[in-house]
């Protein structure tokens, strides 16, 4: 009887302290990362091993051009400035979309993603979805729209082993993320879903008439006023 006793009262506290780190870790790691930039993410470091280098620089959101700003919100999340990190209406239309179609839509906001590459792994699963939800409704109440636009900028995957605007900018284009011209930022923005197989130097048709779509669309977000959380 006094084993027993024993054995639950090491259990219950053994998942008392499995509650705390589980709710204590990711507050703590979405407190420090709101004033210092995140280190390499699970994704990074997996394409490390997978040979394809690794080049990024960190810059902060004044040293990013606004087109790109307003070219991955035409391009990713319409609504960032207007959700709280879930947008409702997009994932409707992507179930929608998915029970009709062959190929799968995805209806995650750039919070999401965001919340995605800098705290989790990269394969699709039930539990990272959860962890994902979780950690989107921290960065949505502990950041606020212009740290997870700038965490995003800097930390999406956008070719071999480049990350972040400034990496991409210079690649592709010579230049530094703060030079981008319209037409630059579209291109980097169109590339966004599949940064392996698409180039932004050297975009094929496919790539060419996105890019030209978003461009038109980052100056419909301009008129609107449909960055006015972050620029």
């Amino acid at each position: 009887m006094a084993r027993t006793s024993t054995v639950r009262r090491f259990l219950s506290g053994l998942l008392i302290v499995v509650l705390v780190l589980g709710f204590i870790g990711p507050v703590a790691a979405v407190a420090l990362y709101r004033f210092v930039p995140p280190p390499l993410t699970f994704l990074m470091v997996q394409r490390v091993f997978e040979g394809q280098g690794f080049r990024r620089t960190w810059v902060p959101l004044e040293d990013i051009s606004p087109t790109l700003v307003r070219a991955v919100i035409a391009a990713e999340d319409a609504r960032f400035c207007r959700h709280r990190g879930f947008d409702v209406e997009a994932i409707e239309k992507a179930l929608e979309y998915n029970a009709r179609g062959k190929k799968v839509r995805g209806g995650s906001t750039i919070s999401q993603q965001t919340a995605k590459n800098v705290f989790l792994w990269p394969r699709r699963d039930w539990v990272r979805k959860g962890l994902e939800a979780y950690f989107t409704v921290l960065i949505e109440v502990g950041w606020g729209k212009r740290r997870i636009m700038e965490v995003y900028l800097n930390s999406i995957e956008w070719g071999p082993g480049v990350y972040g605007a400034e990496a991409a900018a210079r690649k592709n284009f010579g230049v530094s993320a703060k030079r981008l011209t319209p037409a630059q930022a579209a291109r980097l923005a169109a590339i966004v879903p599949k940064p392996l197989s698409w180039q932004a130097a050297k975009p094929g048709p496919y790539v060419k008439r996105r890019s030209g779509a978003i461009n038109r669309n980052a100056r419909a977000v301009r008129r609107e006023g449909l960055t006015d959380c972050v620029l």
